[in-house]
């Protein structure tokens, strides 16, 4: 009975958690305890009926997505599964990073479909969250130097998903280049864009990207969104200085 344990904690899963939650019931079957994840499949009220996002939410949802980039062009290199366990380490704490690196093996090595998975997270994560999901996402497929084109088809798919406009994505996408041009593309305005209407930009997207938006995420969450912050703030100073603004 115990070597399919995983699957039925999954069926338990689906049944009352949606995409989500059948993925968790799998993790409840394996060998690392995810207490978290075991109250929210016990939860009775159904399918895609819980009304906010919680920690754990985030870290399943990042899980799932994180092994959907890595496995995009057929091989797992080591310079992602360095950028994931660092990752980890640094926003989740040592111990608790042992634990989701674990997950993420299982994960890995079955085939989840992320697109449903995706569709319960633009359902029922706000919009915060689902931004800074897609910014961690796009970091590991960068962590080995470039995006290829199997990785760049399942972000785009995954910003889609997520109900994340082109123009957001490619912001976003943006904040890994080093060039004027990539700078621009995070502010999200054109190159030839008046000085005022650059302003304008940096101060709307510098309350969007707030890492106060995604406190009810945890310190973790909350520390990985710094990182975006200053990700923006630094375009805005390399803007600053060719223009020579104040």
């Amino acid at each position: 009975m115990s070597k399919y344990a995983r699957w039925f904690g999954g069926g338990l899963g689906w049944v009352f958690g949606g995409p989500i939650g059948a993925i968790v019931g799998f993790m409840l079957g394996s060998v690392v305890e995810n207490l978290d994840a075991q109250k929210r499949t016990s939860n009775p009220q159904g399918p895609y009926r819980r009304p906010e996002t919680t920690p754990s939410d985030f870290s399943v949802s990042l899980l799932v997505l994180t092994a959907a980039v890595m496995k995009a062009d057929g091989r797992v290199v080591r310079a992602e599964l360095d950028f994931v366990k660092d990752f980890l380490k640094r926003n989740f704490g040592a111990e608790q990073a042992k634990d989701m690196t674990l997950l993420l093996r299982d994960v890995v090595e079955k085939d989840f479909d992320y697109q449903p998975v995706c569709r319960q997270i633009a359902q029922f994560m706000d919009v915060a969250a689902r931004r800074e999901l897609l910014h961690l996402l796009v970091g590991l497929a960068q962590a080995d130097g470039s995006i290829t084109q199997a990785e760049e088809k399942v972000l785009a798919t995954m910003a889609h998903l997520l109900r994340l406009g082109d123009t957001e994505y490619r912001s976003i996408r943006a904040m890994y280049g080093h060039s004027t041009a990539d700078a621009y593309a995070v502010l999200e305005v054109s190159a030839d864009a008046s000085d005022e209407e650059v302003k304008k930009a940096y101060r709307r997207l510098a309350i969007k990207h707030h890492p106060d938006k995604v406190a009810h995420l945890g310190e973790e969450v909350q520390h990985a969104a710094k990182e975006k912050f200053q990700q923006l703030n630094q375009a805005w100073d390399q803007i600053k200085k060719e223009r020579g603004l104040s």
